[in-house]
């Protein structure tokens, strides 16, 4: 379909058919980074170097995958903008005919995507155990442990977002969005005569293709510098499953490692020390920690009764 709508573009004069084209070719190569990501993703699942999984390679190919839409909205744009200062013939109803055609391709795309869109979640691969206390120097006693929860959390995952994904179906997406302004465009040309209107068309949607590139930039990068969504309530409820009898504490780090999978480091002060499998299994009931890191210290001045 890509080689039809650049050829039958170029060929009948149609700038918003050649740029659909051209973003269709750019969108097949989104898509291989984001198959080569799952495919890389699921072979290094068990590489002990990936400290925490690879359920981030996702966000980092849909990260890859906005800076291509960006470029493409760009570049249409330009070109548009070229084709409005010298505009040429237009072959109206063949050109109509491919942009149909090039539609229906980009229908059946999304509706091959939809579900996995919706619903793919992050299989993370990692089947660690605990690790075990370790010894901290100093004056109290601290008891550092890592919990590591997977399967059980299968069904939450399954709800989570996935970038890479998002990627995908925002390219497939785009294209029909493309396709659509095409017709639109050519239509309405063949009609009143307006050969402006057709790269016209490929502006409008170059704006509107940045827009959606701007957005899952924002989402797949602050998954990768560690930053968790401004709503996200997972710290505040592991406070609240924590701090019960005089716990309280004292530093803690919660980010995400994959699709549905956070890890977190807690830091307890207490007056009476337990050990830290007594806090993880608290915190198991909380679906969306994967990697938990938990720390016990007793309050300082305080002694057990």
């Amino acid at each position: 379909m890509m080689v039809a709508e650049i050829a039958a573009g170029t060929w009948y004069g149609s700038m918003a058919l050649v740029a659909d084209g051209w973003h269709m070719s750019t969108h097949a190569s989104a898509m291989l980074i984001s198959a080569v990501a799952y495919l890389y993703a699921r072979r290094q699942a068990h590489n002990p170097r990936f400290t925490f999984g690879t359920g981030k390679l996702g966000d980092l190919a849909g990260f890859a995958s906005a800076i291509i839409l960006a470029l493409i909205a760009l570049l249409m744009a330009y070109e548009s903008v070229l084709r409005i200062a010298n505009p040429v013939p237009i072959s109206f109803s063949q050109a109509i005919g491919v942009a149909v055609l090039g539609l229906s391709v980009n229908v059946l795309s999304a509706w091959l995507l939809r579900d996995d869109h919706h619903h793919h979640g992050h299989a993370h691969g990692h089947s660690h155990g605990s690790h075990g206390n370790h010894a901290h120097p100093g004056s109290h006693a601290h008891h550092g442990d890592h919990a590591h929860h997977h399967g059980a959390h299968a069904s939450h995952a399954a709800r989570a977002t996935d970038n890479n994904m998002r990627a995908a179906y925002v390219h497939v997406i785009a294209d029909a969005l493309t396709s659509v302004l095409a017709i639109a465009a050519l239509l309405l040309g063949s009609l009143y005569g307006w050969l402006w209107l057709d790269p016209l068309m490929g502006i409008v949607g170059g704006v509107i293709i940045a827009q959606w590139a701007w957005g899952l930039m924002k989402a797949s990068g602050a998954v990768l510098l560690d930053s968790l969504p401004a709503a996200g309530d997972l710290p505040k409820a592991i406070r609240t499953v924590v701090e019960t009898d005089g716990d309280e504490i004292t530093d803690l780090h919660v980010w995400q490692v994959g699709p549905g999978h956070h890890a977190a480091i807690v830091a307890v002060a207490t007056s009476a020390p337990r050990a830290p499998s007594f806090y993880k299994e608290k915190l198991a009931s909380l679906g969306q920690l994967s990697h938990v890191t938990v720390e016990v210290t007793q309050m300082a001045g305080k002694q057990a009764a």
